[in-house]
């Protein structure tokens, strides 16, 4: 007789490799072995969300079992075993295999193919196993070495083809912002979830309207605010979240990018109104959503613009993007869209804050930053310190050591160990966005809408609309409510 048993019961939600989520555990844990402490077996019982039943026995001490796995998979046209399977067999019925389109294959499409394929490796406990069926640009030549880069299977210049591939699950939107919504309705009436690259629309009430179009009809999305998922950002936010900065006072978040700084920068798409905002939608978007993520929603602002370069070289069609240089001397084109925002904002919480981005400045490479101050303490964050956070907690008993302290990202903060198990061994941009792809695609096993999504997106979206009538009021405007 088992020496000691205890029972535990309680709601749980999971994915599973079938798609169905456990709704009820119910476990007998035992110590088999005399004078053991630890329970060394364990019979399981099961409910699932859809009414079937499901059994597990795991023991430590089973004789005759060096390392077992067996599934059987009941239904009612017959039964299913993975007994016999070979080792590779059984680690594959484990995965959950999921269809991938990517749509426009400039850089931003390379990184998100580049992503997909980094996740049964960075996140292989998951199960998670992308599959790059299709990727598609207008420019055949790019689309073509796409496919031969990442492995898709195939490649096609029409993106509406993604949507009408029965294989394709999730799509990716790279295209330009002027796209988004077009794009965006498409994938949702087909029923394909979607992670969309900021701002997700050519303008705040495009991006609404992409909003509405996804939760109609009920698909998952996903909104391309990568800077969010630094493990250092991630643990700000629990130390935020935790109150161990007291009542927020202050918040200050910005970015500053030089990457239009050269006057003979190429016009291309994101500097023609007619494809989208400039700075508001470029970058302002992600100081706005990492402001909503820390200090809660914006209900006032007042705010500034300005074009500072005025014409660009005009490039040839299929050549050269935003970080590419042309000259003077060729064609010339107008800037139609703004380089730079700046935004005083009342937050929900009674919170002051600043907001700045600027697409033209010099010094500042990536200066995408943050600082927090509270009663208690405060934190700072900046993109060009990626893997580094300084803290401040306040020390009235010893004034002398009352300053900032640098944190260095390791194995403790958020997602740091799927990259590697070393304090202080740095994270880069591109592994930001494998953790987003990951979110995404987990977000569809488990069958449950994570963030930053669409949802996220409008609020953002409403925080700009209201820049943009201060822009043209020249006074505080409220910003509307989220649908």
């Amino acid at each position: 007789m088992p020496e000691t048993t205890k029972r535990a019961k309680r709601k749980v939600r999971l994915g599973f490799i079938t798609g169905l989520e456990i709704s009820e555990v119910s476990a007998e844990l035992s110590s088999i072995v005399p004078g053991r402490r630890v329970d060394d077996n364990a019979h399981i019982m099961l409910r699932f969300n859809n009414g079937a039943k499901g059994m597990m026995w795991v023991s430590m001490v089973a004789a005759g079992h060096m390392h077992g796995l067996r599934i059987r998979v009941y239904g009612e046209k017959g039964r299913r075993s993975n007994h016999g399977f070979s080792q590779h067999r059984r680690y594959r019925s484990m995965t959950r295999t999921i269809g991938i389109g990517v749509i426009g294959m400039g850089w931003m499409g390379e990184v998100h193919s580049r992503s997909y394929r980094a996740i049964p490796d960075r996140f292989h406990e998951s199960g998670i196993f992308p599959r790059l069926v299709v990727c598609a640009d207008q420019v055949e030549a790019r689309a073509q070495a796409a496919q031969q880069r990442f492995g898709f299977e195939r490649s096609t210049t029409d993106w509406r083809a993604v949507m009408a591939d029965p294989t394709v699950e999730a799509v990716s939107v790279a295209a330009p912002n002027g796209m988004h919504l077009e794009i965006n309705r498409a994938a949702a009436q087909a029923g394909k979830h979607i992670l969309c690259e900021k701002p997700v629309g050519r303008d705040p009430q495009e991006t609404i309207q992409s909003a509405a179009a996804a939760r109609e009809a009920g698909v998952l999305t996903f909104a391309g605010y990568n800077y969010r998922w630094a493990p250092l950002v991630q643990y700000a936010r629990q130390l935020i979240a935790e109150g161990k900065l007291g009542r927020m006072t202050h918040y200050h978040g910005r970015f500053l990018n030089g990457y239009a700084g050269d006057p003979n920068g190429f016009l291309s798409w994101r500097f023609e109104q007619e494809h989208g905002l400039g700075t508001l939608s470029d970058l302002m978007s992600h100081v706005i959503d990492m402001a909503h993520m820390l200090a809660g929603p914006i209900t006032r602002v007042t705010s500034d613009q300005e074009i500072f370069i005025r014409r660009r070289p005009i490039p040839q069609a299929g050549s050269g993007t935003h970080y590419d240089a042309g000259s003077s001397e060729g064609p010339m084109g107008d800037v139609t869209n703004e380089d730079y925002v700046s935004a005083l904002v009342h937050f929900e919480s009674g919170t002051r804050g600043m907001l700045e981005a600027c697409r033209v400045i010099n010094g500042a490479k990536c200066d995408m930053s943050f600082e927090v101050h509270g009663t208690k303490g405060a934190i700072k964050w900046n993109m060009e310190h990626m893997n580094e956070l300084q803290l401040q907690w306040r020390n009235d008993a010893n004034p002398a050591e009352d300053g900032y302290t640098t944190l260095l990202s390791g194995p403790a903060h958020p997602y740091h160990g799927h990259f590697n198990p070393a304090w202080g061994l740095n994270l880069g941009y591109d592994d930001l966005k494998v953790i987003e792809a990951y979110n995404f695609l987990h977000s569809i096993v488990t069958r449950q809408q994570g963030e930053p999504g669409f949802a996220e997106a409008e609020a953002v979206a409403r925080v700009q609309q209201a820049i943009i009538r201060s822009w043209e009021s020249e006074r505080w405007e409220a910003v509307e409510s989220s649908s």
